[in-house]
């Protein structure tokens, strides 16, 4: 059984509704669905919220501490509505309304088929960290919830779902996020700085738990413009780094991130995105970044920026990440988005012992000692010059964000200008064997295509079973280098008469992208999301057939 989960929360400190979704499956399922099978809500408002979800086999669990459903709830006729008073138990037992999820929990436990000691069991372990307080007053709220439950009928061995598996199979359930920091570790990261900004905190936090076991330190500092500088610090000494943030931060970072460019500095920058400009949304999704990931800081240096659409591809795109930066000197972004990052999915154990470490053109003592001279920016054929960490005896060299020569001396010749601009960008010609390339789905001479990426990825995937299942065959182009820009996804549009390219900003960035380096822009049709509510899979097949029947209408 695999299972995919969605947080839907305000941004703000406290209040509002706030809506966690779980979705169950035999098969993998990187998105939500469009309706609801089972519900627990503890207002009214909440119900209107999601009534449109609501069908005639769904089943509501209400808070009924205020009395029962009013007739225009927005529940369907059909719909099974069972009224549980949770606030009011739980402020009677436990003087404190909070408790009221823990004993809702219980309910739902029963029924998706949950057995209890089994529930018990995922309690001692979520609570258990907490203290002994904390944990038995959970405990008795699960014991308030079964009993409840029994009172409507719903008892042990009689779930009106069954979403427990019988394969022994072993999974891991993970975010984006985890996978993004899991995947730092374990090729070699040792010092990650960070700020608190939504979505990317939990990336920090992660680190913070489990990067110092490994030799490794994470610094919380007071702004992202410590954080870019604590940074280029740590990977001048040698040490594989990384940062991550989100939208508001990485525009504080632009001055570092130029310095990294003229520095030839590595480093690995995540930048989860979310609903901008300004502040934004925090908690809401959006890929309006990608303008910036591949043109920010001023001045013209080469960058990489990767793009992963699932939890697997987020680890092994990070370490694909630390090795290119230190490979080819520079700064490598990875684009997520908020779904990407925060929403759980089952995924296959990840292999870490496949994992292979590339430092690149790195000098130790006995390297230097067996060279004339040593010149940090030393002209080469690929553009990268060998590299000593400082204190590595017989490599001494200046790092200035000015330009410089061979030696890292201030240079304003002409001459030497030229020559290391081009030494620079002549980087991105060397990588290209180098970059990750493209996933294919689906039919490959299909006459509709997709492209998309991040948490579009898996509402694409389901889009596409659901226009297979009608007779509709399409192919889906999933570009994992958005920067620099592979001839393959240009190819793509070129060689499919109708692509979709759906991404999650108001004006395209991803299509403009493709299409400015060759993409055929006759054969784009955007799909553009950006109120902040994740698009889901029947919604987008809807939008392809409203296209296609408009462009055989022009046709015509």
């Amino acid at each position: 059984m695999r299972a995919y989960t969605e947080r839907d929360v305000l941004s703000r400190i406290k209040g509002g509704i706030v809506a966690a979704t779980l979705r169950a499956c035999h098969v993998e399922r990187l998105c939500i669905g469009s309706q609801i099978d089972l519900i627990v809500v503890f207002d009214l408002f909440a119900i209107r919220k999601q009534a449109h979800r609501l069908n005639d086999l769904s089943i509501v669990i209400y808070d009924s501490s205020g009395g029962d459903l009013p007739d225009d709830s927005g529940v369907p006729e059909g719909a099974r509505a069972i009224g549980i008073p949770f606030s009011r138990h739980a402020v009677r037992v436990f003087r404190s309304d909070i408790y009221k999820n823990s004993i809702s929990s219980a309910v739902v436990g029963r029924l998706i088929g949950l057995n209890d000691d089994d529930m018990r069991a995922a309690f001692e372990k979520r609570f258990g960290r907490r203290g002994a307080q904390a944990l038995q007053y959970n405990l008795d709220a699960l014991a308030v919830g079964h009993e409840l439950a029994d009172e409507v009928g719903l008892t042990v061995d009689e779930g009106l779902y069954e979403i427990v598996s019988a394969d022994s199979k072993p999974h891991m359930l993970i975010t984006g996020n985890e996978a993004v920091a899991f995947g730092f570790v374990v090729a070699g990261g040792r010092f990650f700085a960070g700020y608190p900004i939504t979505p990317s905190t939990d990336i920090m936090e992660w680190l913070q738990k489990w990067l110092p076991r490994f030799g490794g330190i994470v610094r919380q500092a007071e702004d992202e413009l410590s954080v870019i500088n604590m940074a280029i610090g740590a990977a001048l000494t040698g040490t594989r780094t990384m940062v991550a943030t989100s939208g508001p931060g990485l525009s504080l970072m632009q001055e570092g991130i130029g310095q990294l460019g003229m520095a030839e500095i590595p480093l690995v920058v995540v930048d989860s995105q979310r609903s901008g400009p300004s502040t934004g949304m925090p908690t809401k999704p959006e890929q309006s970044d990608i303008d910036v990931l591949v043109y920010g800081g001023h001045g013209d240096f080469p960058r990489i920026v990767l793009a992963p659409g699932t939890p697997q591809e987020c680890f092994h795109i990070t370490v694909k990440a630390c090795n290119l930066a230190e490979k080819y000197q520079l700064p490598v972004f990875i684009a997520l988005d908020q779904g990407l990052s925060q929403n759980l999915a089952t995924i296959d154990p990840i292999d870490e012992g496949q994992v292979v470490v590339e430092r690149g053109k790195r000098l130790d003592a006995e390297s230097l000692a067996g060279m004339a001279v040593y010149k940090r920016y030393a002209f080469s054929e690929d553009g990268v010059s060998a590299f000593a960490p400082p204190g590595t005896p017989g490599g001494m060299s200046l790092v200035t964000g000015n330009e410089h020569d061979e030696f890292g001396q201030v240079s304003t010749d002409p001459g030497n200008r030229m020559r290391m601009m081009q030494k620079r960008q002549s980087k991105l010609k060397t990588m290209q064997t180098d970059l990750p390339r493209a996933v294919t789905h689906g039919v490959e001479t299909a006459d509709i295509g997709f492209i998309g990426i991040g948490m579009t990825h898996g509402v694409i995937l389901e889009a596409m079973d659901i226009l297979a299942a009608r007779g509709v065959p399409t192919q889906y182009h999933q570009p994992q280098t958005l920067w620099p820009m592979l001839d393959e996804t240009p190819d793509f549009t070129r060689g499919c008469p109708c692509v979709f390219v759906v991404e999650y900003n108001a004006t395209g960035q991803l299509a403009r992208l493709i299409v400015a380096h060759g993409g055929a822009e006759a054969h784009i049709e955007s799909v553009l999301v950006y109120d902040g509510v994740p698009l889901r899979a029947e919604d987008l097949v809807q939008k392809v057939i409203e296209r296609m029947d408009s462009r055989r209408h022009k046709a015509a």
